[in-house]
């Protein structure tokens, strides 16, 4: 009387496990439910002591007092800024005359390329 293995799923086997899981889940569901109620018997911590508002007035004061750093921007001398405007040079912009020429040029290549149906 061997029992071999199939082809089919285990439905026994599958059973055995769906079972366990569910003995696993209540398992938990109970032991949380007695750790809520215990948490809840248990006495919270002590709050942290205030701290006096006597102390907090006299580290205000103390820092009021404290000088601050002044920052320094040293400004360009007038030399440096001469040379810096020397060495940037501006490009020449084009004429209005030269800009209206080029484009009635591009407009005749457009037109071209639109007689032979290139666009």
């Amino acid at each position: 009387n061997l029992k071999l293995g199939g082809l089919g799923p285990d439905y026994e086997a599958i059973k055995e496990k769906v079972k366990k899981l569910k003995l696993q889940k209540e398992y938990s569901r109970q032991i949380k439910e007695y750790n809520m109620k215990n948490i809840a018997v248990v006495q919270r911590l002590p709050a942290k002591p205030q701290v006096s508002s006597v102390c907090r007035q006299k580290a205000l004061e103390y820092a009021k007092k404290i000088p601050r750093p002044k920052t320094f921007i040293p400004k360009p001398s007038e030399q440096e800024v001469q040379e810096l405007q020397a060495g940037i040079i501006l490009p020449q912009l084009p004429s209005l005359e030269s800009l209206w020429n080029r484009h009635e040029k591009e407009r005749e290549v457009v037109a071209a390329f639109e007689a032979l149906h290139i666009l």
